[in-house]
């Protein structure tokens, strides 16, 4: 689900870089509110990066992050897979195997936060660290095949999906 080459190159930039993989705090309200809606506490952060979403959120969570070797333990399946600024981090050529991956993780919903612009960072071999950039009907297409979509939220240039298991 993700070339040896390009764990090290995020590996470089989690270290080198203190705001990368930090977005997770942003949405915190937001995944603690779908997650009392579902009255549940089984939440797994995919692509946790630096931990906020979990160091903001009043239960404890699972993390799954290839990149940060104390999360890269393959994790199991929750009622609730948060996954917030990663996927358009994903190789292209491994983004069915990543999709399929979270099929399989996700009990009841998924919530999924995706940005549709480059990022304002560069990867040590000089490409932009959003790998893919599209937009939502790309993206919605992608995952229509894996998931039920229950919700959408244009956020100018990027966007949120939850998602239900099929």
């Amino acid at each position: 689900m993700i070339s040896n080459a390009y764990r090290k190159l995020n590996e470089e930039m989690h270290e080198a870089k203190p705001h990368y993989g930090v977005s997770g705090v942003k949405y915190a309200n937001q995944v603690a509110a779908l997650a009392m809606s579902m009255q549940t506490q089984d939440l797994l952060d995919y692509g946790c990066g630096k931990s906020t979403l979990a160091q903001n959120l009043p239960f404890k969570i699972k993390q799954y992050d290839p990149a940060i070797p104390k999360y890269s333990k393959m994790p199991e399946p929750a009622d609730l897979v948060v996954c917030t600024d990663v996927l358009e981090h994903v190789e292209p050529e491994l983004l069915g195997e990543v999709l399929d991956h979270l099929k399989q993780l996700t009990k009841v919903k998924g919530f999924f936060i995706i940005a549709a612009r480059p990022a304002n960072k560069t990867l040590p071999d000089g490409r932009n660290a959003h790998l893919i950039i599209e937009d939502a009907r790309w993206w919605l297409n992608a995952l229509w095949d894996k998931f039920k979509i229950v919700g959408f939220q244009d956020q100018i240039d990027q966007f949120l999906v939850i998602v239900e298991a099929k």
